[in-house]
């Protein structure tokens, strides 16, 4: 099977059918040099293996995760992205993305190796903090994407940003 024929028939699909319908569900995908999907962090509620190359993880409504594509052929990598998202519950509105069903809330979306590596290494600089990607303030992920796609430098999450944002959580709940 190739790789196109491989992505039109996982495309296809839907959100498993014994799967409540509030999960959103992420295709990962493991080919050896051809093609790899993955979560970079995230807390999925369940976690369905498919096949020896392929799982299916769901994530509960409000559930921040990092899903990776990276793709291959003959002459190199043509394909790498980033997609950071918020999982939506039922009714909520919600963008639609490769391998993510039924979608979500997308706070950054980057393609090519240069940018991916760059939200990789800021991801790594949270963990830093001893702290939880999945708990860092969504308008974070938005601010590196736009300073990204603007070729500025995003600036650095901290501990104090941090405690404004649960400060601001608490309010609102």
């Amino acid at each position: 099977m190739t790789i196109k024929a491989f992505n039109a028939a996982l495309s296809a699909q839907t959100s498993l059918p014994d799967a409540p319908r509030d999960l959103t569900d992420v295709d990962c995908t493991w080919i050896k040099g051809i093609q790899e999907n993955w979560i970079r962090f995230g807390n999925p509620v369940s976690d369905r293996i498919l096949d020896r190359k392929r799982r299916v993880l769901s994530f509960k409504p409000d559930c921040i995760f990092a899903f990776i594509r990276w793709q291959s052929n003959d002459y190199g990598t043509i394909h790498s992205s980033i997609v950071i998202v918020r999982a939506v519950s039922g009714g909520e509105a919600y963008s639609t993305t490769t391998h993510i069903y039924p979608g979500g809330e997308i706070l950054l979306h980057l393609k090519g190796w240069p940018k991916v590596s760059q939200v990789l290494e800021l991801i790594d600089a949270v963990e830093a903090l001893k702290l939880d990607a999945v708990d860092v303030a969504p308008d974070y992920w938005r601010h590196i994407h736009s300073r990204i796609c603007a070729r500025e430098t995003p600036r650095g999450y901290t501990i104090t940003r941090h405690k404004a944002y649960l400060g601001r959580k608490a309010l609102l709940s």
